[in-house]
């Protein structure tokens, strides 16, 4: 478990314990179906008021975390009653032993969104949004040669195909739950130039499909392309 008297002096408070006990919770320290440390001792473990403890009670019940019980105090609740899109839970999740796991599902998100996602953007895409497209696939050949430019680049991209979509509730959950996964080496690597080279040229397929009003051809290589490149990723990993 992470050491709780270090996390106190970062930002507020209340958020700090939240932090700390939701990734307790998620990785194990505190299993499922056992009770939490009394409010006593969580207010000495943590050098915080019971104000600040019950607060953080509250906002763990609400990400389904615990659940108070007579007579036996705060429990942690089974995992299937966890709010699995929560960002702090998504984020130790995506930390545990079985993370992996939980990388994997996310492909199968994207796959499942994305390639639907480009399919309508191939239909709806403008003029001008083809144009605003080739030069996003423009920049990122500029900086090719530097990895972290051209990942961070990368999201763009795909975020402006999530947009010309249409579906924004797909853009949110995708954007939502690939926003933690990125704090992970696991999920984004440790790309080469050459990697950035093949996924270049993903790119350029996606873009292609895209600009000539092809839905089929447009979901088959944003499929080619994040099937391709997280199998490359997770071998490295594990």
């Amino acid at each position: 478990m992470p050491d709780a008297a270090a996390f106190a002096k970062r930002g507020r408070l209340a958020d700090a314990v939240i932090e700390h006990l939701t990734t307790a919770i998620v990785t194990g320290a505190y299993p499922e179906g056992k009770a939490l440390p009394t409010e006593t001792a969580l207010c000495d473990m943590y050098k915080v008021s019971r104000t600040v403890i019950r607060e953080v009670s509250t906002t763990l019940a609400e990400k389904g975390l615990i659940v108070s019980q007579q007579g036996r105090g705060t429990i942690v609740q089974e995992q299937s009653k966890w709010n699995l899109l929560d960002a702090t839970v998504l984020s130790a999740l995506f930390r545990r032993d079985d993370g992996l796991a939980y990388l994997d599902s996310l492909i199968e998100i994207r796959l499942l969104l994305e390639c639907a996602m480009s399919s309508r953007a191939a239909e709806r895409i403008t003029p001008e949004e083809v144009s605003e497209l080739q030069s996003l696939l423009e920049r990122l050949k500029t900086i090719s040669s530097d990895p972290v430019a051209y990942g961070a680049a990368d999201l763009e991209f795909h975020d402006f195909i999530m947009k010309v979509s249409g579906n924004q509730l797909g853009r949110a959950i995708i954007n939502g739950i690939q926003g933690q996964a990125l704090a992970t080496r696991d999920y984004h690597g440790h790309p080469t130039v050459t990697d950035i080279a093949a996924t270049h040229q993903a790119h350029v397929a996606i873009v292609d499909a895209i600009s000539l009003h092809d839905p089929e051809a447009a979901a088959r290589a944003m499929h080619d392309h994040i099937e391709g490149s997280w199998k490359h990723r997770r071998r490295s990993v594990g």
